[in-house]
């Protein structure tokens, strides 16, 4: 399975942004998600979903303004950001895993990484 992640780029504070990521080669995962990195910072969660049923969690930081979903059909999951803030500014990546829930909100539970795309916003 490779990940392919787009539509990153600059907004400005209070806009918003919808980043893709394609799994090719099919996918066996338990979760798709999405973590972000910001200069001089840990890898942080973002939001996760559960391949099969769709269930969703969140990080507090973008509970009630970003939205994970899918589509199975295309393999892909999408990370919809509004009321985008200066502090969302990092490489966002896409990821992964057969993560169990106790797992689904950290690194370790996924092992296949997409290449990061850059979200910057600007105050």
């Amino acid at each position: 399975v490779q990940l392919q992640a787009s539509g990153g780029g600059l907004a400005q504070d209070g806009g918003s942004l919808r980043l893709s990521c394609v799994a090719s080669g099919g996918t066996d995962s338990t979760y798709m998600g999405w973590f972000r990195q910001a200069p001089g910072k840990e890898r942080e969660f973002v939001a996760t979903i559960r391949w099969n049923g769709g269930h969703t969690y969140y990080s507090d930081s973008v509970k009630g303004r970003f939205t994970i979903s899918r589509d199975r059909a295309k393999n892909t999951i999408f990370l919809q950001m509004n009321s985008l803030k200066p502090e969302d500014t990092a490489v966002y990546y896409c990821a992964a895993g057969r993560a169990i829930l106790s797992s689904a909100t950290t690194p370790r539970g996924y092992n296949t990484w997409g290449q990061g795309t850059l979200v910057t916003v600007s105050s």
